[in-house]
């Protein structure tokens, strides 16, 4: 792996599709899905701090985290190919900054590739003409996240009390 360049996409499926696409110099593995989340407990989004928040690794989390992280050590180029959409970038920008928090991409370049696509031409092209992390993505994420937290923070212990046996106000949705 010393060298080799570090491709991190969301699923096992697409990692093993995509490893065979790619050569030697390459080395693809899955994040499984979203690493971090928000701490589940009061103040983990703080609207009077500018809607800071507070992120965690998931439980299941750890040990992907951990491979990621030795791999991406000795990787000479990092790239994020998680899906091209809100969740996808969201997905990268997490990576990035846990690689980032445990100072392992101090020197290693950090690109965002995405495709539409799982053929060979696809991730090559991708591969090809990488892009930054598209921040806009990233804030329309971070705006539904804080709203699901603080509204469903909200709501979920009155429908508690007004519906007995309800779990939670769930996801608010974007069109919310």
């Amino acid at each position: 792996m010393a060298g080799s360049k570090l491709v991190i996409v969301e699923s096992p499926a697409k990692a093993k599709t995509i490893n065979k696409y790619l050569g030697d110099d390459y080395k693809v593995i899955a994040s499984y899905g979203h690493i971090r989340d928000l701490i589940q407990k009061d103040g983990s989004v703080r609207p009077d701090e500018g809607f800071a928040m507070s992120w965690e690794l998931g439980d299941r989390a750890q040990r992907a985290v951990a491979e990621i992280t030795q791999l991406a050590k000795s990787a000479s180029a990092i790239y994020l190919a998680s899906d091209p959409d809100r969740e996808g970038e969201a997905i990268a920008w997490h990576v990035q900054e846990v690689l980032r928090e445990k100072g392992v991409v101090k020197q290693t370049p950090v690109h965002r590739v995405t495709f539409n696509e799982i053929t060979k031409s696809a991730v090559q092209d991708a591969l090809a003409h990488p892009r930054q992390l598209d921040q806009e993505l990233i804030d329309a994420y971070m705006a539904r996240r804080a709203l699901d937290y603080l509204v469903g923070f909200s709501l979920s212990p009155v429908l508690w009390r007004k519906l007995p046996g309800s779990k939670s106000a769930g996801r608010v949705q974007s069109v919310a």
